[in-house]
């Protein structure tokens, strides 16, 4: 990992984040047209995925490998990572996609854009963390400020000044002599692409955009009772803006897993809990877990339950967003018929069955009726 970064095992976070950036750009695709390139940029992040989160770099220290990893953001490295979706400029989502955009945003006869973008990831619920809030720590890649020059792209003594083919207009206008007259054309400025300036002496780790390449770590308060699908946008995590320009926000999806007890309906939950017949019959309170830590909910069981019927518990479904109110829970009643019987328990039966006028027959078998005998 170390010689793929070209950097000694004591590598400092910033040693390493500066050999990747600076690795990256000599085996990007777009520049490297080397036959291998394009495996040995994947072997680079997969290196830089490693060495720049302390834990793993700490595993691979000790062990010489990552258990269980798997490459790349978003790929099993724990609860701190995320799907990262398709939002990151309307189609970039890996490192490889943003190192892309780094090396288009000065391309000739391109407008640049200067404001950041906005980006999205997908965050990982469990219905329990939902109804308790939780705290989450997402780790992603992004065009970040550049920690060389502070996001200005100004290098030793740079300036911006104004560019000179296009005298700041930002476009450039051809003429043409045709059969048909002067015929004039705008396109924009090849030097400045548009901004309508340049620098001089720009920063060379950013080469003047103000913004690099960077893994970003950001911690993501999730509200209690926040539902599937439901966004949080946390200001100027996006991609960061050239040279000091407004930086976009990171835009953060939630999805809520299925729960293998409980399933939610808006605010309210619903589960299924099995009763004993006779505690249907007689009515009972039945206590289950919550989807609070350490919950205990009881549910009244009414005299005479029937098989699906749905007792209603007030208070004790999922909390709603930003209120000390909660939904309810809805519980859905089995009753559970006991396969087997003790003899006593097929004489009591048998009573209650003759006390309601029931005709049961003995279904029993000979060896049911000898152990029974005996």
């Amino acid at each position: 990992m170390y010689e793929i970064l070209g950097v000694s095992r004591d590598a400092s976070e910033a040693e390493i984040k500066k050999a990747f950036r600076h690795r990256a750009r000599e085996l990007h695709p777009d520049v490297n047209k080397a036959p291998d390139a394009e495996d040995q940029f994947k072997e680079l992040n997969e290196a830089y995925d490693v060495l720049s989160d302390a834990q793993k770099r700490a595993q691979y220290d000790r062990f010489g490998t990552i258990p269980g990893a798997a490459s790349g953001p978003g790929g099993g490295y724990g609860g701190g990572y995320v799907d990262i979706e398709d939002l990151f400029g309307g189609g970039f989502g890996g490192m490889g996609d943003i190192f892309s955009t780094f090396f288009g945003g000065a391309a000739a006869g391109r407008q640049v854009r200067k404001n950041g973008r906005d980006m999205g990831v997908g965050l990982r619920l469990t219905l329990e963390e939902v109804a308790a809030g939780v705290k989450k720590e997402i780790v992603y890649d992004r065009l970040a400020p550049c920690p060389d020059c502070d996001g200005t792209g100004l290098g030793p003594d740079g300036q911006e000044v104004t560019c000179p083919e296009c005298n700041g207009q930002g476009r450039v206008v051809t003429v043409q002599h045709t059969f048909l007259g002067d015929m004039q054309s705008a396109t924009t400025c090849p030097q400045c692409h548009g901004m309508g300036t340049i620098i001089e002496n720009p920063c060379p780790e950013c080469e003047g955009q103000g913004r690099v390449p960077d893994r970003q770590r950001v911690t993501v308060e999730v509200p209690a009772g926040i539902r599937d699908g439901q966004q949080l946008r946390v200001a100027d995590f996006g991609e960061a803006g050239m040279q000091g320009a407004p930086a976009g926000d990171l835009i953060v999806t939630c999805r809520v897993q299925p729960h293998e007890f409980f399933e939610r309906d808006g605010d309210d939950l619903h589960a299924r809990v099995s009763v004993p017949m006779v505690q249907a019959a007689l009515g009972a309170e039945i206590e289950i877990d919550g989807i609070m830590d350490d919950e205990k909910v009881t549910v009244q069981v009414p005299e005479g339950c029937q098989p699906g019927q749905v007792v209603r518990v007030r208070g004790a479904g999922m909390p709603r967003l930003r209120s000390d109110a909660r939904g309810d829970l809805f519980a859905h009643v089995d009753v559970e018929v006991p396969k087997k019987l003790s003899k006593r328990e097929r004489e009591l039966l048998e009573e209650l069955a003759a006390e309601m006028g029931e005709d049961v027959g003995d279904n029993r078998s000979f060896l049911q009726k000898l152990r029974d005998a005996i």
